[in-house]
C-alpha cells in the first residue's frame, strides 16, 4: 500500500467534511420524534426511511457537482458512478435508531483510491460528534486524536456484536457466547459504522458483524488504520463486491478474540 497520497485526497477529505456536514442538518431536520419507529420496513429490523433517500441523493449531486470524475457509490442506489477515486456513502446507518428518535445514527461517507480506503467522514449529528481520517495522517474525534484501546485483557474488553437478519439465529448465538467466554462484556448498538468508530477512539475494545456491507464500513476503514486497531481482511474477502464478515479490535485484545469467534485477522 502506498504511503503517499496526492494533495488532491486531502482536498477531497476537507469538501466531504462540508458536504456531510450539510447532509447531517438535512437529516436532523428530517428526524422523527421519539417513539415507535417512522419508517418502511423492508424485513426484519431493516427499516427505511424519507430521510434515507433524501439524504444520498443530496450527497451524490453535491460531490458530482464538486468531483465529475469521481465514483459513487451508495447504499439505497448501488453503483452509480464508476472512477479511480470512489465514494462510497450511507446516508443514514443506524436506520433503525434514527426512525425511533434516537441519537446513535450517523452519516456515513469514505473515499475509495482503487481497492483502498484512503479517506473517511462520519457524523453524527445527535451526539455532536465528527470523526475523520486521511491515510497517513491520522483518525480524529472532533479535531482531536484518536487510537484504539490499550486493554490487553478481554476479561476488562467491551466488545459489540452486529445483529444482522441475514445471519442465522444460532451463529450469532454461537459468536456472543464466544465474546461471553473470554469474560468480555458484550453489547449491539445498532449502527455498524459507529461501532467501528467506538473501536478507533477506544470507547469499544472490538466489534464483530458477520454479514455487513461496504458503504457500512468505508469510512470506518481509514479510521480504524490510522487509530492503530486490528482489523479482518474485510476487503479481501467479499466486501468489495457484496457482504462479508468484519472484525475489528484494540491491538492487544485482537489475536483472543478472532480465535474465540473464529474469524482470521490475515
Amino acid at each position: 500500500m502506498s504511503s503517499v497520497l496526492s494533495p488532491s485526497v486531502a482536498y477531497r477529505l476537507e469538501a466531504a467534511r462540508a458536504v456531510v456536514s450539510d447532509a447531517a442538518r438535512l437529516a436532523m431536520s428530517m428526524r422523527p420524534p421519539s417513539g415507535g419507529p417512522v419508517a418502511t420496513q423492508k424485513s426484519s429490523q431493516d427499516w427505511l426511511t424519507e430521510t434515507d433517500g433524501a439524504v444520498e441523493v443530496f450527497i451524490a449531486e453535491r460531490m458530482k457537482t464538486l468531483f465529475p470524475d469521481d465514483g459513487f457509490q451508495g447504499e439505497e442506489e448501488g453503483v452509480v458512478r464508476a472512477g479511480a477515486l470512489r465514494w462510497v456513502v450511507d446516508p443514514i446507518d443506524g436506520t433503525s435508531n434514527y426512525a425511533r428518535g434516537r441519537n446513535r445514527w450517523c452519516v456515513s461517507l469514505g473515499l475509495l483510491e482503487g481497492d483502498e480506503p484512503v479517506a473517511g467522514v462520519i457524523e453524527a449529528p445527535a451526539l455532536g460528534e465528527v470523526y475523520t481520517a486521511l491515510r497517513g495522517h491520522g483518525a480524529f474525534l472532533n479535531g482531536r486524536r484518536i487510537h484504539a484501546s490499550s486493554v490487553k485483557d478481554p476479561a476488562s474488553a467491551m466488545i459489540e456484536m452486529g445483529w444482522s437478519n441475514r445471519v442465522p439465529k444460532d451463529v450469532f448465538i454461537e459468536k456472543t457466547d464466544a465474546i461471553m467466554g473470554l469474560g468480555a462484556m458484550p453489547r449491539s448498538g445498532g449502527s455498524g459504522a459507529l461501532a467501528l468508530a467506538d473501536v478507533a477512539c477506544g470507547r469499544l475494545d472490538g466489534y464483530v458483524e458477520i454479514v455487513i456491507n461496504l458503504w457500512d464500513v468505508a469510512a470506518a476503514l481509514p479510521l480504524l488504520a490510522e487509530a492503530g486497531a486490528c482489523v479482518s481482511p474485510f476487503l479481501k474477502t467479499g466486501g468489495l463486491t457484496g457482504a462479508a464478515t468484519i472484525l475489528a479490535a484494540a491491538p492487544h485484545i485482537a489475536r483472543p478474540l478472532s480465535e474465540a469467534v473464529n474469524i482470521p485477522l490475515e
